[in-house]
């Protein structure tokens, strides 16, 4: 199975450290040292060479002795600071802790035991960093999906194996699918899985919160070289229905983040777009986020069910007031 870039990073920051208390080393005991073959190692190494602090000229990149090198020994001659231990400010170590506490959210009980204590850890010292700011973080990423899902999901990436999972597509198209998963991600507030879908043969984006069912199983799951950057950019089926929004100046960006069919500059700056929608919640959502900026919806229809959960909501601090 490809190796997370996560691991690597804290193998390759691992070696400087590791170079620094013993100065050379050959390739062989630092292959042996952390674990992975001697051709890892060497490449370990060729990426840290080109790796540095901002402005990457050839002063600001760490360096190692070529000469060494040549002859199988790795020997550290500038490190660029990475020597030195970090020393995180109050605003740097709040933006860290709120990640740790995303990843939390996110992974729940997915996290090994071994994991969780090195997280623990971490957020206990980063506490203790940030002194009376810690009192103001409060993170509660929301999180889409059943609770057991999530921790099949996370012991699956965990422990490197495959998924199988029954799934609803956006058109209510339930399925059952084994999956190779990459990584989870969240975009707008939705909490993604990545991974390959030996259904489709192919590298898949799944809603967690569209998972029904997960299991973890025994069996590891694949290389597939599956590229971890972006997912793939979501493009509407061509029966999707189409609907037509009236937009306020202040909601032009829609028209420039999402697939449309059309747009229309209105005198007074207002637009109109028509787009096709895939998922009703979808809209259902930006409706609710964007209704000062909506001016109209066609069909109408399609605006029912943010009016509905507008009125429940509306209706539910009604009653916390009565009380």
């Amino acid at each position: 199975m490809a190796e997370h870039s996560t691991d690597r990073l804290v193998r390759m920051l691992g070696l400087v450290a590791y170079l620094d208390r013993k100065e050379s080393v050959p390739v062989p005991e630092l292959a042996r040292h952390f674990g992975v073959s001697q051709q890892q190692i060497i490449k370990d190494v060729e990426l840290l060479w080109v790796s540095g602090t901002p402005g990457y000229a050839p002063d600001d990149l760490i360096d190692f002795d070529y000469d060494q090198f040549e002859r199988g020994v790795i020997s550290v001659t500038a490190d660029r600071g990475m020597r030195r231990p970090l020393r995180l400010g109050a605003r740097e170590a709040i933006v860290l802790l709120s990640a740790l506490e995303a990843v939390r959210e996110v992974i729940g009980s997915g996290i090994s035991p071994a994991a969780t204590e090195v997280l623990d850890s971490a957020m206990t010292k980063l506490r203790a960093a940030t002194g009376d700011a810690v009192e103001a973080l409060d993170v509660h990423l929301s999180v889409g999906g059943d609770p057991r899902t999530r921790a099949a999901v996370g012991t699956a990436l965990a422990e490197g194996r495959r998924l199988r999972i029954r799934y609803v597509s956006s058109v209510d198209v339930a399925s059952e699918r084994e999956v190779d998963p990459v990584r989870l991600f969240t975009d707008q507030g939705v909490t993604y899985l990545q991974g390959w879908c030996h259904r489709a043969r192919a590298p898949r984006t799944f809603r967690l919160d569209r998972v029904l069912e997960a299991s973890v199983l025994d069996v590891p799951a694949e290389d597939h070289e599956l590229r971890r950057g972006a997912p793939e950019s979501f493009r509407p089926a061509a029966d999707d229905a189409l609907v037509t929004l009236e937009l306020a100046p202040s909601a032009r960006w829609l028209a420039e983040q999402v697939p449309i069919e059309s747009v229309e500059d209105l005198p007074d700056g207002s637009s109109r777009v028509a787009l096709r929608i895939g998922d009703p919640a979808w809209l259902r959502a930006l409706l609710l986020r964007e209704a000062l900026n909506v001016r109209s919806v066609s069909p109408a229809s399609a605006a029912a069910p943010a009016a509905q959960a507008a009125r429940a909501a509306l209706e539910a601090y009604a009653a916390l007031d009565a009380e």
